[in-house]
């Protein structure tokens, strides 16, 4: 256990490698109540929140979620953020536990006036089930309901093993699965059940270190690693989530300038050819020697039998097959940019 964005988190509970094989073949449960949950409600509710992030809420259909960050006026990241539409003036947006006060703060600020803004972050709990047999462990628990049946990025309010709960079915691991929002109060008794009904199908707890390297095989980006206020989403791999077409929100303006000349710099996905673990902070080198970046993630692709990594490089030496290096230990080790996401499901 360690803390957390004020919280006690799990890093693991039998092991990193056994627990990601687990939600990669079979299923897992996270406990991930650490994130933030805040809800934008009443007749302005959409257009307010569409005019601070980056993708088109007012094509957002009840019952559907959606990927998008909040940017600065210099479109620079706020944070990522999931947005579900509960109702037509009903909105949870999931923002990251380490951005919570930044991210209530700044929407608390622009919904003012516009439309009601609550933090419910304390008193909601949320478990994602992840993996191929997520389903199947929904459906031993809830029949063949609405819920086992629901489609990718929907969201729906239901009651799963006696406790009401907010169901979604996104996730953070490149599997297929469910987030659960329930309340503090039942948590306990929904995590026991989720953990009995899984048991025939090899669910285990997931901690902290898989949750990295199943979202890391993924491409899934990590606020602080490959997003912050230093970055914008352009640069990041992001683009598709930036509507221009949508009308004005907050940094449109700078993120236009920024695709009226040539990027400086772009995320690239990098396996490792030499030997070595690429870690966050690590110089990623030019064939020359020279840094020319860093990495900002990377660990060993349980599922690929690959090192792999993540880091920002030049535009030209972004291109896949690109040959770089990293300094591990005083000496650059051979890498190569590669496709991405390194891993995808079936």
């Amino acid at each position: 256990m360690v803390p957390y964005a004020g919280w006690e988190m799990p890093v693991q509970y039998l092991g990193v490698s056994e627990e990601h094989r687990a939600v990669r073949s079979a299923v897992g449960l996270f406990d991930v109540s650490h994130m933030g949950e805040l809800y934008f409600e009443g007749h302005g509710a959409a257009a307010c929140l569409d005019a601070l992030v980056t993708n088109d809420i007012g094509k957002l259909a009840i019952g559907r979620a959606i990927y998008t960050v909040a940017c600065n006026e210099h479109g620079k990241i706020l944070d990522d953020l999931i947005i579900y539409r509960l109702a037509a003036a009903r909105f949870l947006v999931v923002c990251n536990a380490s951005n919570l006060e930044k991210m209530r703060a700044h929407f608390a600020t622009h919904a003012a006036g516009h439309c009601e803004f609550t933090d419910r972050s304390r008193e909601t709990a949320l478990l994602a089930l992840q993996g191929p047999r997520a389903v199947d462990v929904i459906r031993k628990l809830n029949g063949p309901t609405t819920l086992s049946d629901a489609p990718r990025f929907s969201v729906l309010e239901s009651v799963l093993a006696g406790c009401e709960i907010v169901a979604a079915r996104t996730g953070y691991t490149g599997e297929d699965g469910y987030e659960l929002f329930c309340s503090e109060h039942t948590a306990l008794t929904l995590w026991r059940a989720l953990l009995e009904a899984g048991a025939s199908f090899g669910i285990q707890p997931i901690g902290l270190a898989a949750r990295d390297t199943l979202r890391l095989e993924a491409r899934l980006s990590l606020y602080g690693h490959e997003i912050d206020e230093t970055t914008n989403p352009l640069e990041a791999g992001l683009g598709w989530v930036v509507k221009f077409d949508k009308g004005d929100f907050l940094g449109r303006d700078a993120l236009v300038r920024v695709t009226q000349q040539p990027l400086e710099r772009k995320l690239v996905g990098f396996e490792m050819v030499g030997r070595g673990i690429a870690r966050q902070g690590y110089p990623i080198l030019a064939p020359t020697g020279e840094a020319i970046g860093a990495v900002t993630s990377g660990a060993p692709g349980l599922s690929i039998g690959k090192n792999i990594g993540l880091g920002y490089v030049p535009e030209a030496m972004s291109r896949v097959g690109t040959s770089l290096g990293v300094e591990i230990r005083g000496k650059s080790i051979e890498a190569r940019v590669c496709a991405t996401p390194f891993y995808k499901r079936a």
